[in-house]
């Protein structure tokens, strides 16, 4: 199966270097803090909070309705529950249920909310997206589909509320 040869190959890559561990525990567990925080700042300078409202209404579109949505309706074991060998090099994640990606999903909505005001901060964003679901699968949580759904359902989430801003906006000024 291509989805456990992918999740293997990178999987494979943890506990052979420190700054490789540290890196991948970096971007899978705790930018997410540094990004909350970020947003949070950015709401508050006026230039910047209607990129920070939709970013925001990306995110919990994607990933806390979406994301936990399919969570209920289709349950599918992380990496480690079923496969033999896994490197897992985070603690938590003790709920079982791998797909999709909640990471994924945060971080593919933030890019795509950021890209529609800024193309440049948009990309940095969706290159830090990319890290951020590979880092998911080599700590061992992830499968390579998770994170493949997760994104797509960020992009979506990020589509749609940038579309009822601009809807809103047209309609009501």
């Amino acid at each position: 199966m291509l989805n456990a040869l992918i999740f293997k190959t990178i999987n494979n890559s943890a506990n052979n270097s420190k700054l490789l561990d540290f890196v991948g525990v970096f971007f899978a567990e705790y930018l997410l803090w540094i990004v909350v925080g970020i947003l949070v700042i950015l709401f508050l300078i006026k230039k910047t909070r209607l990129m920070a409202i939709c970013a925001g209404g990306s995110i919990v579109l994607g990933r806390l309705i979406i994301t936990e949505i399919i969570k209920r309706l289709y349950f599918s074991p992380r990496p480690y529950v079923i496969l033999e060998g896994v490197k897992k090099i985070i603690v938590g994640n003790t709920d079982y249920q791998s797909f999709p990606s909640g990471h994924a999903t945060i971080f593919f909505a933030l890019a795509t909310a950021i890209y529609f005001f800024n193309k440049k901060w948009g990309i940095v964003t969706f290159i830090v997206a990319i890290l951020v679901g590979l880092s998911r699968i080599f700590v061992g949580v992830h499968w390579p589909i998770d994170v493949l759904a997760g994104a797509v359902i960020g992009i979506i989430s990020g589509i749609i509320v940038r579309g009822f801003f601009v809807w809103f906006f047209i309609c009501y000024n």
